[in-house]
């Protein structure tokens, strides 16, 4: 089990979202209020691609973790400065395989689709800041910690403070990939 810590979102498309008291999720869509909340995709360059293209990246979720590892390096990020909806701790979001269900709170469940692929704005916002959240390891082979996407399966209201309950599909499962 985890916490959620922070919740963040932003109804236009700005990098950083501001943190709340509570976010709601609306299943199938995401984020209240969030210009991310959709069936289709809503990132702008994915819209460009294909803008009939389903939504895997309606709740961006980020441990804390990673901050406290930016802050061991130097870098300042508050929840939410990285685009997060979500931001977590006590959850190794990274490990989890796709198809992971996550209880947030009393209600809400949503099922994890992939990894955030970061994007040159996290550059943008801190100098040498993408190297942080991506890069290699011992196989060279690519390395990203900027969070996990999800869709919502059942939608309710979450805050600071809930608990996150972790359910790990049945099968074999499949690393978490770039979506």
């Amino acid at each position: 089990m985890g916490t959620i810590t922070a919740v963040s979102r932003s109804a236009e498309h700005t990098f950083t979202k501001p943190t709340g008291e509570s976010i709601t999720l609306l299943a199938g869509l995401g984020v209240e209020g969030d210009a991310h909340q959709g069936v289709t995709v809503k990132h702008r360059s994915r819209v460009k691609r294909d803008p009939t293209q389903p939504n895997l990246r309606q709740v961006h979720l980020m441990h804390a973790e990673l901050h406290d590892e930016l802050a061991s390096s130097g870098f300042r990020v508050a929840p939410g400065q990285l685009g997060e909806n979500v931001t977590t701790r006590g959850v190794d979001l990274l490990s989890l395989p796709t198809g992971t269900r996550l209880r947030l709170g009393p209600h809400a469940v949503v099922e994890v689709t992939g990894l955030r692929n970061p994007c040159p704005q996290i550059e943008a916002f801190q100098d040498g800041l993408l190297e942080q959240v991506v890069g290699r390891d011992e196989h060279g082979d690519v390395v990203r910690k900027a969070g996990i996407m999800s869709i919502v399966l059942t939608g309710g209201e979450i805050r600071p403070g809930d608990e996150i309950r972790v359910e790990l599909p049945d099968g074999p499962h499949t690393p978490l990939i770039p979506v």
